[in-house]
């Protein structure tokens, strides 16, 4: 009797640790979408018959074809009537509506996949346990929560927009050794390397928006692009109150979409679009436009009184401050003073060091 008992135990443990390897595949394969698919999520897929992967995909670009459909077309043709008998291993839940693809259960169904595992389902409304249900219902074998909590923080961001109906909120900003960001007689303080720079703009093509405030966009005349890293522009977003900025900035020059929050009209042409809200000082309907728009995330860059705002009203998720543990200003601009917060990890390039927390 505890032979069986034991046999038993140990098969189910085999099952188990082969689930959390496939995940990890899929977990590996969905991360190769950062900064591509927003407001979409990343989902890796792979099939998987006796232990062996047939074809893995993921969701490479918002509007083409979802992880599952890349996994299943992957598969070689001589391959391909093995697809009824594998096992799809799945990181978010399978979709169940029509939206700019169709729905991936209907492709699971219509292939004749008899077990598929889910690393967490997907609270998306129109999602939701409508994926595993339609599923279930037709006679699939579905496992869940298989590495759930890694699932989901891949896609922190796609699950703060739809459980918290608010963009995911990122601060970032640089500061001298004596917390400093900007010199007061107007001329531009240059405190990070050359590396750092770079690493930046990988930020910038992970997030679907930057926002800067007035006084940065007119004083330091930023690009707000990534040109620095390979992969796509973040929309640009800007506050203007009385759209008294100058033409001929760089954030007007139509490379890329841009959206001006202002207090005096409602207009769009080509890549600019000219916002207008009752308060562009209340970061909270700044937020609550921007879910409203679809933007996912912001990585917000300054300035200094604008960073504080969204701090001050609790309105961020991460914060990313890099300082220079070299230089010195004595009379400068002084740096955010964050509040509730975790300190994650930091890192180093030369004399800047990187500290990543989160808001507790």
């Amino acid at each position: 009797m505890c032979s069986v008992i034991f046999v038993t135990i140990y098969m189910q443990s085999t099952e188990t640790i082969n689930d959390i390897f496939f995940m990890q595949r899929c977990l590996q394969l969905a991360a190769l979408g950062k900064g591509s698919v927003a407001p979409n999520p990343m989902v890796g897929a792979v099939l998987v018959y006796n232990n062996r992967i047939i074809g893995e995909g993921y969701h490479e670009q918002y509007g083409n074809n979802h992880a599952e459909v890349n996994c299943i077309n992957s598969v070689a043709n001589v391959e391909k009537h093995l697809i009824e008998n594998a096992t799809l291993y799945v990181s978010l839940e399978p979709c169940n509506h029509f939206g700019k693809t169709p729905p991936c259960t209907n492709l699971i169904l219509q292939h004749k996949i008899k077990k598929v595992v889910i690393g967490c389902a997907d609270s998306f409304e129109k999602v939701n346990g409508a994926g595993i249900k339609k599923l279930r219902d037709n006679g699939v074998d579905v496992t869940t929560n298989i590495l759930a909590e890694e699932c989901k923080t891949i896609n922190k961001r796609f699950f703060v927009f739809h459980e918290e109906k608010k963009p995911y909120i990122i601060l970032k900003w640089a500061q001298t050794a004596n917390n400093k960001i900007a010199l007061h007689n107007n001329e531009r303080l240059f405190i990070t390397n050359e590396f750092t720079n770079q690493l930046v703009h990988k930020w910038r093509s992970e997030e679907q928006a930057i926002m800067v405030g007035t006084t940065t966009a007119f004083k330091d005349n930023p690009q707000l692009n990534n040109r620095f890293w390979n992969g796509r522009n973040p929309v640009r977003l800007l506050i203007d109150k009385d759209l008294k900025l100058p033409a001929d900035l760089h954030l007007f020059n139509q490379q890329q979409k841009t959206i001006v929050f202002n207090q005096v009209k409602q207009e769009e042409k080509n890549n600019l679009l000219l916002q207008k809200i009752n308060n562009v000082y209340d970061v909270n309907e700044i937020a609550n436009t921007c879910y409203e728009l679809n933007i996912q995330s912001i990585l917000i860059e300054g300035g200094a009184k604008l960073l504080q705002s969204f701090i001050n009203a609790g309105l961020w998720n991460e914060a990313r401050i890099i300082t220079n543990e070299f230089l010195f200003v004595e009379d400068g601009l002084a740096a955010p003073v964050l509040t509730n917060f975790k300190l994650n990890h930091q890192e180093k390039i030369f004399a800047d060091t990187i500290s990543y927390f989160e808001k507790q």
